[in-house]
């Protein structure tokens, strides 16, 4: 195994989800650089791969500190695999200064890739994918909470963050506020017996977490703004048709000008026959 840093992907339900390549890379790695000893001990006592490696905690307390020490092993010949609790290192998980410094030090790095809750609760939530934002944990205190979504409320985008159960409905409660009818996700379990995607607007969401009480790792999506249909005067209209017939043909400039306005396309072909014959 080539000496250097490798970004592992862990399951985060069903341990099945370790990808082969994620599986042989923590079997051959000498140090495992992870969040919690405990957890990802258990982890790879399932996989069936021997204990008996050199574990490095890393969390935002002490990467500082202890990411000289992952260098330095790796400086001496080590393979170093770098996990979190679960899931994709880095996502809302340190790791980012030990690679930053690893780039600075030209040492090799890379990814094993695999399972990330966000990416899994954004394809079950039917909401749009072709342009999002994760914006991480959602702050704990009332006021930064509302500062974080009045932050995102304007955004044309999918918006996407992680919460607690214990936290959930107070976060609904502050999203009402802010996002109003929006329509809201929240996806919970993913990869395990009990998973759940429940849609609606924040309020149905509190009722439904008020009856059943919230459990598990959640991830809660917010949907874009609704564009409002711009409304077009009449005036508007024929200025527009007067400016598209200067540039082409009547009938290009009829779909043009209907498809903008999205006007009776009858209507508009009128107007443009009213404006060539005044001209």
């Amino acid at each position: 195994m080539k000496t250097g840093l490798y970004i592992v992907a862990t399951p985060i339900g069903n341990i099945k989800d370790i990808s082969q390549r994620g599986k042989e890379t923590l079997s051959e790695a000498e140090v495992i650089a992870c969040e919690d000893t405990r957890i990802s001990k258990k982890l790879l006592s399932l996989l069936g791969i021997d204990l008996k490696k050199k574990y490095i905690t890393l969390h935002d307390h002490n990467e500082g500190e202890h990411l000289k020490q992952i260098i330095s092993d790796i400086k001496e010949g080590k393979s170093v695999a770098l996990i979190s609790d679960a899931g994709s290192p880095l996502i809302s998980d340190p790791g980012y200064k030990l690679i930053k410094e690893c780039r600075r030090q030209n040492i090799y790095v890379t990814t094993i890739p695999g399972c990330c809750a966000l990416i899994c609760a954004l394809q079950l939530s039917g909401m749009p994918t072709n342009s999002f934002m994760f914006s991480g944990f959602v702050p704990n205190k009332d006021k930064a909470k509302k500062d974080a979504f009045q932050t995102v409320k304007e955004l044309k985008t999918t918006i996407i963050f992680y919460e607690t159960a214990t936290r959930i409905i107070k976060t609904l409660q502050a999203a009402k506020e802010i996002f109003a009818e929006r329509e809201i996700a929240v996806v919970r379990e993913i990869s395990k017996v009990y998973e759940e995607c429940l849609n609606g607007t924040a309020e149905e969401l509190i009722n439904h977490f008020n009856q059943q009480e919230p459990k598990g790792e959640m991830v809660l999506i917010i949907a874009p703004p609704i564009e409002k249909e711009k409304k077009y005067k009449k005036e508007e209209i024929v200025e527009k048709l007067k400016d598209a017939l200067r540039r082409m043909s009547l009938k290009s400039a009829v779909s043009i000008v209907t498809e903008e306005t999205k006007y009776n396309k009858k209507e508009i072909y009128e107007l443009a026959l009213k404006i060539k014959d005044e001209k």
